[in-house]
């Protein structure tokens, strides 16, 4: 899927979710993409700033209504939530952005072009609706024409809302820097708001999802290197299905492994516990290698709940433990998983 890179002046709707988790589109979008937003809607947190809300945005405006905010051209709904339903009370403010002409960008699966009224009011205004999750993926996976010579690194988690995504581009942005002609492959509706390109890989039918990402693949293979943005987590209840026909489908050479500190519990599910890190370690390589040899090459922490010390801490606990390059690649940057991806590859290519 990919979306056409228009100029945008962002709006971004986060009506009562102007955090990093729920609200982890915008997060990203306002982390990768700046220069775009204009200003965050949220009616309960109007006159404060994005950098204080999300910890990301600098002094990107909160505003309180549409009007607020009159150089923006598109709204962008900001969340992600479980489900990917409309809030109730975001349809009269979606409506109200269509009536004025503007152009609604939506990650949800349930989808804004579905809707009659908001079909008509885009047609009569003239706004374009993008509903990122639509698309017709229908072809299963072939294993045929891989060039083995482009490094797939895969980015796998302990759980879903970890940071997965923002690895991914992290990676991509540090390997471009030492001169690699690195491609991040979005798998997600934010990752694809971020890079324009990719496939929302959980709103494609179960026996698509590893031929949708195997088309990725061989239409970017003429890259030196690709990074796929991992979803879900092989051990989660809701979305392990997900987890495992991209895992497949992708055939990563390595993986990156992914995880907060300090979370005990599924998101969502607190009455569902993480299995151990060590444990899914293991799960992902041998899962991993029935469709092609592969093994986790480093460990990426989300530190966010933890201050500068603690999180030093973790990160010797951890390295220690698995033995393996461990970063948080907000706080610590991403060069360290990014040597250990550089190592990898060249030890790869002289066998």
């Amino acid at each position: 899927m990919t979306q056409a890179k228009a100029t945008r002046r962002l709006i971004i709707l986060t009506e009562g979710h102007t955090e990093p988790i729920t609200g982890k589109t915008a997060s990203c979008i306002l982390r990768y993409r700046p220069e775009e937003v204009v200003a965050l809607l949220d009616s309960t947190k109007a006159g404060h700033t994005a950098q204080e809300l999300m910890g990301v945005g600098g002094s990107t405006p909160v505003v309180a209504k549409l009007a607020d905010a009159a150089d923006a051209n598109t709204l962008m709904i900001g969340i992600a939530p479980s489900g990917g339903r409309i809030p109730p009370a975001w349809k009269a403010i979606i409506l109200d952005a269509l009536s004025r002409g503007m152009n609604v960008v939506s990650g949800l699966h349930e989808f804004i072009s579905d809707n009659p009224e908001f079909a008509a009011a885009a047609t009569k205004s003239g706004a374009q609706i993008i509903d990122v999750r639509k698309n017709d993926e229908h072809d299963v996976s072939h294993r045929q024409n891989i060039r083995e010579e482009c490094l797939r690194i895969h980015t796998v988690g302990q759980d879903c809302s970890i940071g997965k995504m923002l690895v991914a581009v992290e990676l991509t942005n540090a390997l471009k820097k030492r001169g690699k002609d690195a491609k991040f492959i979005a798998t997600g509706q934010t990752g694809i708001m971020v890079e324009g390109d990719g496939v929302p890989i959980d709103r494609v039918i179960a026996d698509f999802v590893a031929g949708a990402i195997e088309k990725q693949v061989l239409a970017q293979q003429h890259h030196e290197m690709l990074v796929v943005e991992g979803q879900g987590s092989i051990s989660h209840p809701k979305y392990s299905a997900v987890t495992l026909g991209l895992l497949h489908g992708c055939a990563p050479h390595a993986m990156i492994l992914c995880y907060e500190a300090g979370r005990t519990n599924v998101y969502g599910m607190e009455y569902v516990k993480l299995q151990p890190l060590d444990k899914l370690l293991k799960v992902y390589e041998t899962v991993a290698s029935l469709v092609s040899p592969s093994k986790v090459i480093g460990i990426a922490i989300n530190s966010r709940l933890l201050n500068a010390e603690q999180a030093a801490a973790e990160r010797d606990k951890t390295r220690r433990e698995f033995g393996l390059p461990t970063c948080d690649v907000v706080r610590d940057g991403p060069d360290e998983l990014a040597d250990a991806i550089l190592k990898f590859n060249t030890e790869r290519s002289l066998k």
